[in-house]
């Protein structure tokens, strides 16, 4: 049988003493605990590529939408807070909307797959990096707070202020 080239990294579990293999997985905790820093769809993100490298679609297709969601609730976010920026109430009420986002994330996806790599897996997988997810969340944050600058800048000469 030939080795894949493509194949994503795995290691053998159990010490050979288990035939399955598991994939090189990003911690689903360790990716739920850094959305406290860089959004929900950092972390979904990550869950989406665990479920893809573990062989479940429709999982990665259900994380995919977590991503997409948070991303339209970011570019809300800048959007209004660069066209509103006196407006407090409207990043209260943002910052609540983040929360729950980030809880219904949690216990209604991530919380599942963390279960499920414990439970097929244990503590026995080869674990990816983190350097280049994080430098990824850290442009990600920066672009999102420097195209909310552009666009309140603009808003601000537009409206002659």
């Amino acid at each position: 049988m030939a080795i894949n080239p493509y194949a994503p990294p795995s290691s053998n579990i159990d010490g050979g003493l288990n035939k399955e293999t598991a994939p090189e997985l990003w911690n689903p905790n360790a990716a739920a605990n850094w959305c406290l820093l860089f959004s929900v769809a950092f972390g979904a993100f990550l869950h989406m590529k665990n479920w893809q490298a573990l062989g479940e679609p429709k999982r990665a297709a259900s994380a995919k939408i977590w991503v997409i969601i948070s991303c339209v609730l970011l570019l809300g976010f800048a959007l209004v807070s660069a066209f509103f920026p006196e407006e407090k109430e409207i990043g209260l009420s943002y910052q609540g909307l983040f929360l729950i986002l980030l809880f219904s994330w949690y216990f209604g996806s991530a919380r599942a797959q963390a279960k499920f790599v414990k439970e097929r897996f244990g503590e026995s997988y080869t674990r990816k990096g983190w350097g280049k997810p994080i430098l990824i969340g850290f442009g990600f944050m920066l672009g999102v707070f420097v195209v909310t600058a552009l666009v309140a800048a603009v808003g601000v000469m537009v409206s002659g202020g």
